[in-house]
């Protein structure tokens, strides 16, 4: 029996769908391709099979950094000591709706 030659492993590719009525691209999946195009369509036939979305993204997993859930409090932290940028530190005129 002979060994079957090594076959390179496609890249990983995550996926983000906007939907008809979303305003915000959203993590559906991730899945393996050749190249973005391939990539692409790939997605396209996998995530919106019933027309449910109106725009695709797809991103090599390898190019994605993130942080780690773990680490949140340290690295949220920092935002925590500028009051100036939570919206009690403004005065807001009765007459502004919504707030």
């Amino acid at each position: 029996m002979s060994e079957r030659p090594a076959r390179p492993e496609w890249p990983l590719f995550e996926v983000f769908v906007r939907g008809k009525r979303g305003l915000n691209h959203v993590h559906v999946g991730s899945l393996h391709a050749a190249d973005p195009a391939m990539a692409l369509h790939s997605a396209r036939d996998l995530y919106t099979r019933r027309n449910e979305g109106v725009s695709i993204w797809v991103v090599r997993s390898a190019d994605i950094t993130a942080s780690s859930p773990d680490e949140k409090d340290p690295f949220f932290a920092p935002s925590g000591d500028k009051i100036y940028r939570h919206p009690t530190f403004y005065p807001i005129p009765d007459d502004v709706p919504h707030m």
